[in-house]
């Protein structure tokens, strides 16, 4: 059970962590304090076989309705994908994911959004960058050092996330018994470091808990780890980069409210360190940052 005590033991076993300072996250010309408040990314899928079914754009148009609603509603930045990564999902090569997001992209910066591109494809990266995005999300290591050098010459803020393939795509295990956090930090000190050797600078990671694995199909042994990792983010922090996390909604707990699961992990996210946060709720999840920035324990 999550309690207030269980919340101290954590916090009392890793305190050498608490309060660690990330430095701002710069995206484009704008520069956010996510020590402060952490940045809100909406999320908008145009493959069709996402399941998260209310984020799913059926057309450009659709697409860009979304993304302003977003922004209205709080979103400081947007992020686009155009393959789902569900393990039953089909696969959308670069031709395919570039003629679905790019005339997307050149309408959104149009209006002054930021833009985010989620893939793990050179060609994509090159081309959506030139379109205007601003952020790459980059899901795959495959192909890192030719990505990476697009990001470095663009400018991008590349947010790395955790990869157990070549890509998030390909079905792994992924480690769950004991401490998820050393193997995290190694993991990322090794790409932070050749991030940095590659002439990127404005660096952000992501411990892959929105991703699909092959151990973490039952949903609540998933929702557990989830959780965890979550919580623990604050330790990820000492890595000196913003935490982004994408929010579970996690049906099985939620199931006919499930809409409210990402607002309840924000919850999660924020007293873990989380610096963006990941979500397809982004109304609900900026009530709940306004709501956490102003409320306090102290007397």
């Amino acid at each position: 059970m999550l309690s207030l005590a269980s919340l101290a033991a954590l916090a009392g076993a890793h305190g050498d962590a608490l309060g660690h300072a990330t430095g701002p996250l710069r995206i484009a010309e704008r520069t956010f304090d996510v020590d402060t408040r952490p940045v809100i990314m909406g999320t908008v899928n145009l493959s069709r076989d996402s399941t998260y079914r209310e984020s799913v754009a059926v057309s450009a148009d659709s697409a860009v309705r979304k993304a302003r609603v977003m922004a209205a509603s709080g979103a400081d930045v947007v992020d686009f994908g155009a393959e789902s990564s569900t393990a039953r999902a089909a696969r959308a090569d670069a031709a395919t994911q570039i003629r679905s997001l790019i005339p997307v992209i050149e309408r959104v910066v149009k209006d002054d959004i930021l833009v985010s591109v989620e893939t793990y494809e050179p060609a994509v990266v090159e081309a959506a960058l030139a379109a205007g995005a601003s952020v790459l999300n980059m899901t795959g290591v495959q192909h890192e050092d030719h990505m990476l050098d697009l990001a470095a010459e663009a400018g991008a803020t590349v947010i790395l996330c955790y990869a157990g393939g070549a890509n998030v795509r390909e079905i792994v295990d992924l480690p769950i018994d004991g401490d998820p956090v050393p193997g995290l930090i190694e993991h990322f000190t090794a790409r932070i470091d050749h991030a940095r050797s590659r002439g990127v600078d404005r660096i952000v990671i992501d411990p892959g808990m929105g991703f699909y694995y092959g151990n973490l199909t039952a949903p609540d042994v998933r929702a557990r780890h989830q959780a965890r990792v979550i919580l623990n983010g604050f330790r990820l922090r000492t890595l000196g980069v913003p935490l982004c996390n994408a929010l579970p909604h996690a049906f099985d707990l939620f199931e006919e409210e499930f809409r409210t699961a990402e607002a309840f992990y924000a919850v999660l996210a924020m007293l873990g360190g989380t610096g963006v946060l990941r979500t397809h709720e982004v109304p609900r999840v900026r009530a709940v940052v306004s709501a956490m920035e102003s409320l306090s324990v102290e007397a």
